[in-house]
């Protein structure tokens, strides 16, 4: 196989890795929610795909893994490995832009804005940002429950125009 061909498949596998949309949050690709980390193809046409789960124990994991692999047999890879890396772990930083606003399109508020790079304060206070409303953009929102549908998402409610949604927690 030549290295353009090589590069040309692994963008591909690539393409097809990233397209999968995550069990929990379908309006996101894995691409979208930086979870796809790494696509290699091998010479013989081998395939091994990286992921990071968003949290060591998150039980979409089996079924990403699953419908990873499947879409790429599916393309015609005959050999594929999907193999789970928590080394850098995942963080809410590598959703990309267009994911955090497919989040807000369906009504889910991103986690804040990313954080720069280096130590982080200890502080003794809260340092939440405001969650703004995905809805009318309101920052007067209240958290109802920390935990949401799932436990990476918290329910609020917006005080502005009392909807209630769903606020993907900074990780």
């Amino acid at each position: 196989m030549t290295d353009a061909r090589a590069g040309a498949d692994a963008q591909r596998a690539r393409a097809l890795a990233g397209a999968v949309p995550d069990p929990e949050l379908p309006m996101l690709t894995l691409a979208d929610l930086g979870i796809l980390r790494d696509v290699e193809v091998a010479g013989d046409g081998a395939v091994t795909v990286s992921i990071t789960p968003t949290y060591s124990g998150c039980p979409a994991l089996a079924e990403m893994r699953a419908d990873v692999r499947r879409r790429l047999i599916e393309a015609g890879y005959d050999r594929v490995e999907v193999r789970t890396v928590l080394s850098p772990p995942w963080s809410s930083d590598h959703i990309t832009e267009q994911g955090r606003r497919r989040l807000a399109e369906h009504g889910i508020a991103p986690p804040g804005p990313a954080r720069a790079a280096g130590p982080v304060p200890l502080v003794l206070a809260p340092t939440r940002s405001a969650v703004h409303c995905p809805r009318c953009g309101s920052a007067d929102t209240e958290e109802l429950s920390r935990f949401g549908a799932t436990s990476c998402k918290a329910l609020h409610r917006c005080r502005a125009c009392r909807e209630p949604f769903e606020h993907l927690k900074e990780i």
